[in-house]
């Protein structure tokens, strides 16, 4: 076994044939199955296997495109579970875009932030409150509901918002850090909440605890979105969005400035960096992602309400970042994908699985330990079992490797460039 996967590390051809075999193996699995959990686990942790390959990256990105353009959609599309993979693969694009965002926040900047779904709140309902006849109630001109074709304009506008309220949320809490600085953002989330809860009288705005229904679905030229199928790869392009700006920002200035921050802040602030705009920048971009995909979201539900927005939500989307690895992007990406089938799917089909074996007789579980309702406990025993063995992630945050001697040349040229330069100038 060490020797054939030897030999794989080091025949590029050989790992394209495996790559090319596996994914034209599973999607047809899928596609023949109709309805296999196996067979679409099995197709996403292709990607998984396209990251561990030593081809470039533009060839990872290629196929990793095709995988989910392409064989994805049609794996899927072989029998009447189309929607419900679709389905899942949705949420699972929309919750890698918050975790990203959050670990902007958490994994690059270094600041707890518990409140972080009232951000992802603020977008739903930039949104949704316009996109119905909400708005009717306190807007004196326009005509509402805005039809489908605005939401790629309300895109934007719950990206900025989301940002402006993160700033709002910086202000005040860049005085205090760690356990307090949960709390405090812990509160800012919960704020946000009930404010969306009880913002129905004197004057209705959000319509209360009742929520916002038939919330207009996405339009293109003339034609609606309605399908999870279909909102599938308005997810996608914004998610690839989301990846390119997170990656330029991680090895840009600002990310830099982020990371010091986090390590040592009076280091940080040593070398010149301003620390107020540096976390506020944080949480403003942490949030514009969160907000962002908060559109989405209430265009894709056609419904929002305040029991979407719970604590309990931040708290999950933060465990994402936990489990992927904080500071690593493709790490919080797996986290995230992880977290999000382990909860709609692979516990939902255990439970069935196991009903179906207490209606034949074969075995009886009391209804209270079906695995859908045992979710948190099965969360907390694998953070549990991360923190003890794994602390650092399943893919941990990588620091990029520099050639001292390249370094040097490279200085030595340029200062040979610059000096004969100088001297033709002079000449």
């Amino acid at each position: 076994m060490k020797k054939l996967i030897a030999y794989l590390e080091d025949n590029k051809l050989a790992q394209g044939l495996l790559i090319v075999l596996y994914i034209v193996a599973t999607s047809l699995s899928l596609y023949l199955a109709q309805k296999s959990v196996v067979a679409f686990l099995l197709l996403l942790f292709s990607l998984l296997l396209l990251y561990y390959t030593s081809f470039p990256i533009r060839v990872k990105w290629l196929v990793g495109l095709f995988v989910m353009f392409v064989a994805l959609p049609f794996g899927a599309s072989g029998g009447a579970a189309y929607e419900s993979y679709m389905e899942v693969a949705t949420l699972v694009g929309i919750y890698v875009a918050m975790a990203l965002g959050l670990n902007i926040v958490v994994g690059f900047a270094g600041l707890l932030d518990l409140g972080f779904v009232a951000f992802f709140a603020v977008g739903a309902y930039t949104y949704g409150i316009f996109a119905t006849g909400q708005a009717n109630n306190f807007m004196p001109f326009g005509e509402y509901p805005l039809s489908g074709e605005s939401f790629w304009i309300f895109l934007l506008i719950g990206l900025f918002v989301a940002a402006l309220c993160g700033v709002l949320l910086g202000i005040p809490v860049l005085r205090v850090k760690g356990d307090y600085l949960a709390i405090v953002t812990l509160g800012f989330g919960e704020i946000i909440r009930i404010v969306f809860n009880n913002l129905d009288k004197p004057l209705n705005i959000t319509n209360g605890a009742m929520g916002l229904a038939s919330i207009q679905a996405p339009e293109i030229f003339g034609f609606k979105l309605i399908n999870s199928s279909q909102i599938y790869f308005v997810v996608l392009v914004i998610l690839l969005f989301v990846i390119f700006a997170v990656k330029r920002l991680e090895y840009s200035k600002i990310g830099r400035s982020w990371k010091a921050v986090r390590e040592n802040e009076i280091a940080a602030q040593a070398m010149g960096i301003h620390l107020v705009r540096t976390k506020l920048l944080a949480f403003a971009v942490g949030a514009s992602f969160s907000g962002l995909m908060g559109v989405v979201f209430a265009a894709k539900q056609t419904f929002v309400d305040p029991t979407s927005f719970t604590l309990l939500e931040s708290i999950t989307i933060l465990v994402m970042v936990i489990l992927g690895g904080m500071g690593s992007v493709p790490g919080v990406i797996l986290g995230a994908a992880v977290m999000t089938i382990l909860n709609l799917q692979v516990l939902t089909e255990l439970t069935n699985w196991l009903n179906q074996l207490s209606l034949n007789g074969v075995m009886t579980i009391p209804n209270a330990l079906s695995p859908s309702k045992m979710q948190r406990f099965i969360f907390g025993g694998v953070l549990i079992l991360f923190a003890l063995y794994r602390p650092q992630g399943l893919i941990p945050a990588k620091n990029p490797k520099f050639n001292e001697d390249e370094l040097k040349s490279e200085a030595k040229e340029k200062a040979q460039t610059a000096s004969a330069k100088g001297k033709a100038f002079g000449a």
